[in-house]
């Protein structure tokens, strides 16, 4: 069993009427998460979110050695149901599911997680008192949240701003003697 740290602070849930369920964050109060501890060798944990309400609701199961898959040379892993409360996969997907892991062979470097700062969730966030400000980024950026580390900033506009704007609309400017971040880069994104 892995260690259950203290710190989880639960979802508040909200209804907007559009069919799902939101978690309030607001100056007083936001959802928390225990800190995240990796799970034991053959172990792995799910975190499950769905439209019904769940909000990255965790569990926990055990790998169990296979042989190898008809056609195939090498064994795998295949995930097992953990305890009635805890179980192994989403509902949909069968128990005898087989995942294949071949530790060996590395496709890529995974260097952190985060999402994509647009025109509109700067918008968003400035709109907070400043601390459902810091409630709001504290769940996504500190270890009682999701601890995201990475950010995306669209280079000018993009679909999420209310306007269209470039860094430099001087044609044939290849030295860029023009460019110029524009006003929502400067008092929304840097």
């Amino acid at each position: 069993t892995l260690p259950c740290l203290p710190g989880a602070r639960p979802c508040i849930p909200k209804d907007f009427g559009h069919g799902s369920l939101v978690c309030v964050c607001n100056a007083t109060y936001c959802d928390t998460l225990d800190p995240l501890v990796l799970p034991a060798p053959g172990s792995y944990i799910k975190y499950e979110s769905s439209k019904a309400g769940k909000r990255l609701e965790r569990s926990e199961g055990r790998f169990q050695s296979s042989l190898p898959s008809p056609g195939s040379a090498t064994g795998g892993w295949r995930c097992c149901h953990g305890t009635p409360r805890h179980h192994g996969l989403s509902r949909g997907l069968s128990a005898g599911l087989l995942l294949t892991l071949n530790i060996s062979t590395l496709y890529q470097h995974v260097k952190g997680f985060g999402g994509s700062l647009s025109d509109a969730a700067a918008m968003n966030i400035l709109k907070l008192s400043q601390l459902a400000q810091d409630n709001l980024l504290r769940s996504y950026f500190s270890e009682s949240g999701i601890e995201y580390n990475l950010i995306r900033v669209p280079m000018a506009c993009s679909d999420f701003s209310v306007r269209p704007y470039s860094y430099d609309d001087v044609p044939d400017d290849y030295e860029l003697k023009h460019f110029r971040l524009a006003d929502e880069d400067v008092k929304m994104k840097v």
